[in-house]
C-alpha cells in the first residue's frame, strides 16, 4: 500500500514554480498575487498567512488585503476593481467564506477571469468544461489530479467515483477526470449526500475522491480491495489528548480503509499542501498569459 505524500509532491511543484519565476525574472516580469480577507475568522486568517508566506518564499509579489468584517459589498467590489486594474497583480483571491452580508457569487463574478486563479468565475468554469487550456482550474481538484499523476495512478479507462458535488471540488474534479489527456480519460460517477446505496457505487471504483466534508465518512465498506483513495476532507474534531484540544481528520476513516487500498492520501499531509502549491502555479500561469 502506497501513502501518497502531498507534502513531497507539493515541494516538487514549488521547485517547478521557482524555475518558472526565474525565467520570468529574466524577462523583467514578476507574478503578483493579491489575497483579500474580510473579517477575522481564525482559520481563514491562518490560511491567508500561509499563502502570503509561500508567495514571499518563492519571490512572488504578494499583496495581503485585510478588511474589517463591517466592509460593505460596494467597498469590497471597489477593492476588487482596483486589483483588476493593477498591472502588478496577476492573481486575485477573495478568501472564502466572507461574512454573511457579502454576496460571494457576485464578488467572484466581479474578478477579472484572467486573474481568477481560484478558477471559480463562470468563464473559467466554462473553459474547464470545454477543455480550454487558457482557463484556470480550482486549486484543490487540480492538486488531486497532480497527486494521481505523481503517484503513477493510471486514470485512462478507470472508474473514478467523486463523493461530493461542490463547485470548489466535486464538480471540477469530475470534469478534470473526464477530460482528454494525462490525469483524465476516466469514466466518472459523481455521488453526494442524496445518493442511494452509496457504498454499492463506491465499491465499483478504481479511484475514489472523497470530498463530502464529513469526518471519517468513507469506511472500509465503501472501498474495494486495491482501490486508490484521495481524501480531500480537512475536518476539525475534538481531541482532549491534543494540546490544541482538536485534531484534523479527513473524510476517510484512514485506519480501516488504508489496508484495503493500493494507494491513499493521509490527512494532514495529503491534498492540503497541494492546494497552495497549485495556487502558485495558477498565479504564474496568469502572469505568462498577461502578455
Amino acid at each position: 500500500m502506497q501513502i501518497i505524500s502531498g507534502t513531497a509532491v507539493a515541494e516538487k511543484v514549488l521547485e517547478e514554480c521557482r524555475r518558472d519565476i526565474a525565467e520570468l525574472a529574466v524577462l523583467g516580469r514578476k507574478p503578483g498575487l493579491a489575497v483579500v480577507l474580510i473579517g477575522d475568522d481564525p482559520a481563514s486568517r491562518a490560511y491567508v498567512r500561509s499563502k502570503d508566506k509561500k508567495c514571499r518564499d518563492l519571490g512572488l509579489h504578494s499583496v495581503k488585503l485585510e478588511l474589517p468584517a463591517t466592509t460593505t459589498q460596494d467597498e469590497l467590489l471597489a477593492h476588487v476593481r482596483a486589483l483588476n486594474n493593477d498591472p502588478a497583480i496577476h492573481g486575485i483571491l477573495v478568501q472564502s467564506p466572507p461574512p454573511k452580508h457579502i454576496d460571494e457569487a457576485a464578488i467572484v463574478r466581479a474578478i477579472d477571469p484572467a486573474k481568477d486563479v481560484d478558477g471559480f468565475h463562470p468563464v473559467n468554469v466554462a473553459k474547464l468544461a470545454l477543455e480550454d487550456p487558457t482557463g484556470f482550474v480550482p486549486c484543490t481538484p487540480l492538486g488531486c489530479q497532480r497527486l494521481l499523476i505523481a503517484a503513477g495512478i493510471e486514470t485512462s479507462g478507470a472508474h473514478a467515483v467523486v463523493v461530493g458535488r461542490s463547485m470548489i471540488v466535486g464538480k471540477p474534479m469530475a470534469l478534470l477526470l473526464m477530460a482528454k489527456g494525462q490525469g483524465g480519460d476516466a469514466t466518472v460517477t459523481v455521488t453526494h449526500s442524496r445518493t442511494r446505496d452509496l457504498a454499492a457505487i463506491t465499491r465499483t471504483a478504481d479511484i475514489i475522491i472523497a470530498a463530502i466534508g464529513r469526518p471519517h465518512f468513507i469506511k472500509a465498506e465503501h472501498v474495494r480491495e486495491g482501490a486508490v483513495v484521495i481524501d480531500v476532507g480537512i475536518n476539525r474534531v475534538d481531541d482532549p489528548t491534543s494540546e490544541k484540544g482538536y485534531k484534523l481528520v479527513g473524510d476517510v476513516a484512514f485506519d480501516e480503509v488504508a489496508p484495503k487500498c493500493r494507494a491513499i492520501t493521509p490527512v494532514p499531509g495529503g491534498v492540503g499542501p497541494m492546494t497552495i502549491a497549485m495556487l502558485m502555479t495558477n498565479t504564474i500561469k496568469a502572469c505568462r498569459q498577461a502578455v
